[in-house]
């Protein structure tokens, strides 16, 4: 039913971002078939919600005959996805110019920590080290103390598996016009640096000072997470002056020193002000006097929370497959709606698979013979 009916995505099953972005696809109705070592529960296979959606076929593509199984099934598609470090698919038999021979109008796309090329493109590293090198670690975390590891969201999923997905998308609808596949080389290092691509232009115009002090690091006092009377915790974010405004008139705040919002010397003063106040009420006392108003405001809630608030619900943000609470599908559509696939197992799929390419008892019963399938 998705806005993709009708791609074919081939993903060699890896770690980290490449899984997620072919999730992404095969929510939005593209057919995917996970290429999966003969290992059972390795890496994003089985009972891995990111795994949802596919088919899977089991086969070490490193046994005989098991690359020209591989590439009949790319003769056939429209995309596939690898993340593997460069040169892992040409030593395979499997690289693009392999494949986009075969297959032109193929799109080829490709994970990487540090792209395809440069000095580290062959160097081992993690969400962690890519955000390192743009920038964006650096300015993360309190000004007191080294710069804090956030989750893998701004590098691995945000700056791998969705620049991943865009790439493939826009590759494949220039396919459509000119009949051409082509590579598409996604570097989380490449995707963070540009996501902080804010960030960079406020360092040029001298917005941006040191980590800690500044609006959307948690520098400013009206942008920020505060401790309440049962230990829980609240986010603020009255930026705009209207929304300060009606802050202070909700909260009954007439201290004059407020009246200072942009006078970053007072910062530091105003925060120690609302640390103090937000500790007087709990976290549920603060929703019912704040949430549903444009204070810009929300309670900090856990993994155990989060589906459960009442927007959540509405929407259907969280969905439930065999038991496993996850994100349903985003963005929405109003007409070609995204759908979530079940959450499958390595190999679920192979028979069904090899017979759909044409493949006999005999070819099959040789590659069990050599292992190259279960």
């Amino acid at each position: 039913m998705g806005p993709l009916a009708g791609i074919k995505v081939i993903e060699m099953n890896a770690i980290g971002p490449a899984p997620f972005a072919t999730m992404l696809l095969a929510d939005m109705g593209a057919e995917v078939i996970r290429i999966d070592r003969q290992v059972s529960g390795f890496l994003n296979g089985d009972g891995s919600v990111i795994g949802r959606g596919r088919r899977s076929l089991g086969i070490d593509p490193r046994k005989p005959g098991a690359t020209d199984v591989l590439l009949q099934l790319i003769d056939s598609a429209d995309v596939l996805v690898e993340g593997f470090r460069p040169g892992v698919m040409e030593r395979l038999g499997l690289g693009p110019d392999v494949c986009l021979q075969r297959n032109p109008r193929l799109v080829y796309g490709r994970m990487t920590g540090w792209g395809q090329t440069g000095p580290l493109a062959q160097v081992a590293g993690h969400d962690l080290n890519y955000l390192a090198l743009t920038g964006a670690l650096h300015a993360m975390g309190h000004a007191d103390r080294e710069p804090t590891p956030p989750l893998h969201l701004a590098g691995d999923m945000g700056g791998g598996a969705m620049f991943l997905a865009f790439g493939i998308v826009s590759a494949l609808v220039e396919a459509q016009r000119s009949g051409k596949g082509q590579v598409v080389d996604a570097a989380i290092s490449d995707g963070a640096a540009l996501l902080s691509t804010l960030y960079y232009e406020m360092k040029q115009s001298g917005e941006w000072r040191e980590r800690g002090s500044n609006i959307f690091d948690g520098g400013a006092p009206f942008y920020g997470c505060y401790t309440c009377a049962d230990g829980g915790f609240i986010s603020l974010g009255a930026i705009e002056p209207q929304f300060y405004a009606l802050f202070l008139q909700v909260c009954e705040i007439d201290d004059p020193a407020f009246e200072r919002q942009w006078q970053r010397q007072e910062w530091p003063a105003l925060r120690g002000k609302l640390e103090a106040m937000f500790l007087t009420r709990s976290r549920e006392q603060w929703c019912r006097l704040l949430e549903g108003t444009d204070v810009c405001f929300a309670p900090v809630l856990d993994f155990n929370e989060a589906a459960d608030h009442p927007h959540h619900q509405a929407r259907g943000t969280f969905m439930h497959s065999d038991g496993v609470l996850h994100p349903a599908p985003a963005p929405r559509l109003s007409r070609t709606p995204a759908v979530a696939g079940k959450v499958g197992k390595n190999g679920e799929q192979s028979l069904e698979i090899l017979r759909e390419l044409g493949l006999t008892p005999a070819q099959i019963a040789e590659l069990r013979a050599v292992g190259a399938i279960g």
